[in-house]
């Protein structure tokens, strides 16, 4: 049987068609493939973020803002040293871009000038530090990515 360009065209046509619905299929289907949103509130976030803005400007303004380092124990989060340990409320949230499941949330409770995030609940990789605390009514946020 000979095949004339026409036909080879539309064969072509069909072989392109189903080369695609392949690929569409397996994204839709396959859980690997699975991309979400940052959070499951996106646009409400998004409206929160001049909030955001504020605290992070109200934590410019320290004479000693939060900073973070790696120990052999996990990860410090150290406080400034001219506060009260005891007026700090807030949370700690880290987030993981490549894993949902491995995202945490923690309350501030310091005994000491710094908190710690045990090296068992961090796995090596990026993440995304979120600290928004309270110090005697005002607010403060300190982000950072790091890769632990």
């Amino acid at each position: 049987m000979k095949i004339n360009w026409g036909t080879g065209i539309v064969l072509a046509f069909i072989g392109f068609i189903s080369f695609i619905m392949y690929f569409i299929i397996t994204i839709n289907v396959d859980d690997k493939f699975d991309h979400d949103l940052v959070t499951e509130d996106y646009y409400a976030e998004e409206l929160k973020y001049q909030e955001d803005i504020d605290k992070l400007n109200n934590a410019k303004n320290l004479n000693e803002n939060i900073s973070h380092k790696r120990t052999a124990e996990g990860l410090l989060i150290v406080f400034p040293k001219d506060i009260d340990l005891n007026n700090i409320t807030g949370n700690v949230f880290l987030y993981r871009p490549s894993n949902k499941q491995l995202d945490f949330d923690t309350v501030i409770s310091l005994s000491n000038q710094y908190l710690l995030i045990p090296d068992k609940r961090l796995v090596d990789g990026r993440w995304n530090i979120k600290v928004d605390w309270q110090y005697n009514g005002q607010s403060y946020l300190y982000k950072e990515t790091i890769n632990y």
